[in-house]
């Protein structure tokens, strides 16, 4: 199996290299490519999920259904579909970008760096997910407007970057992507 590898990007977005994700996340991490999904199902139900407690980062914290890095040359769109396949065994019936410029930088307990241009995906799919238990420890299908309070009155209990996210996402996303269908 071939090191997994991220997108480098300079201050203008533009892609400046790669790096092996093992050192990338780091106390002075460089700006890097990744991508987020807020998954639904054909109810309007979000998928929220719990992050392996073997992460390095953020280990144990709720946050969206799922996060990643495209690989060098592939498509955001396109690894935003695989991970979602690799880490929830979920095939989506719909992809669709909603905070195509979304970035961010935080610093996780333990010192290490998330500094991301992380493009935010919604989507649809029609079965429970079977998650891969590296990535996620646990889930549950949520009402979104719930989900959205918890994220403005109890950010600590979540990701830093779904909270910042949710904050820029509608409210109404739950139904908005039954339009989509």
């Amino acid at each position: 199996m071939s090191e997994e590898r991220v997108v480098l990007l300079d201050e203008q977005h533009r892609p400046t290299g790669t790096m092996a994700k093992a050192e990338v996340h780091r106390a002075d991490t460089p700006l890097h490519l990744a991508f987020s999904v807020y998954v639904f199902d054909g109810g309007g139900r979000f998928l929220v999920t719990r992050r392996a407690l073997s992460k390095r980062t953020w280990g144990g914290v709720w946050t969206n259904s799922c996060c990643g890095h495209p690989a060098p040359d592939e498509p955001v769109e396109a690894a935003a579909a695989r991970r979602v396949r690799q880490e929830l065994s979920l095939d989506l019936r719909t992809l669709d970008v909603v905070l195509p410029d979304f970035s961010y930088r935080a610093v996780s307990p333990e010192g290490l760096v998330e500094h991301e241009v992380c493009p935010v995906f919604v989507a649809r799919a029609d079965q429970d997910p079977r998650p891969d238990p590296a990535e996620v420890v646990e889930w549950q299908w949520a009402d979104w407007s719930a989900f959205r309070t918890v994220a403005a009155t109890t950010p600590w209990l979540l990701s830093p970057w779904s909270v910042l996210q949710v904050a820029q996402l509608p409210a109404d996303l739950d139904r908005s992507t039954d339009a989509r269908r």
